[in-house]
């Protein structure tokens, strides 16, 4: 799976507040509901907050990868999002979180959202592209190290 085929510039935002996950959900669940036509707001933050009720989504070392099957969604969507302050996110490290990726998926195509995670998982392995996550100062930056650190 291509980053690019799941996130664009827009849904990238770079070094915004967290204030507390539930916060940072209703935020993304908002420009999610704007930018896919078909998929309510109110649907992904329900989503988004069951999946994390089984466990948390932080990998550690402050990084978190929020994801959900939702209704009404055509296809795979990701948002990309850097922390001014870290949060916390129950990671498995205790470390707060400052680097996510929204992952937001057809209730239908399971294969795709393993794909997509496994994907995402590999790029957060990298410690060159979590680095240029954290220097990037606008959402062209972010998308571009996206797209430039892919396998």
């Amino acid at each position: 799976m291509r980053m690019e085929e799941i996130l664009t510039p827009e849904r990238c935002l770079c070094a915004i507040e967290g204030h507390s996950r539930k916060r940072l959900f209703l935020k993304i669940s908002e420009l999610i509901a704007s930018e896919i036509h078909g998929v309510d707001g109110d649907a992904v933050f329900h989503a988004l907050m069951a999946r994390e009720q089984l466990g948390s989504t932080g990998l550690g070392t402050g990084i978190a990868v929020p994801h959900c099957r939702v209704p009404g969604c055509p296809e795979v969507h990701g948002v990309l999002v850097t922390l001014r302050e870290p949060i916390n996110f129950d990671a498995m490290d205790g470390r707060p979180v400052d680097l996510l990726f929204f992952l937001i998926v057809p209730n239908a195509r399971h294969d795709d959202h393993v794909y997509a995670l496994a994907a995402v998982a590999g790029l957060f392995h990298n410690e060159d592209f979590c680095r240029a996550l954290r220097r990037a100062n606008d959402a062209h930056e972010l998308h571009s190290a996206t797209v430039t650190y892919q396998a």
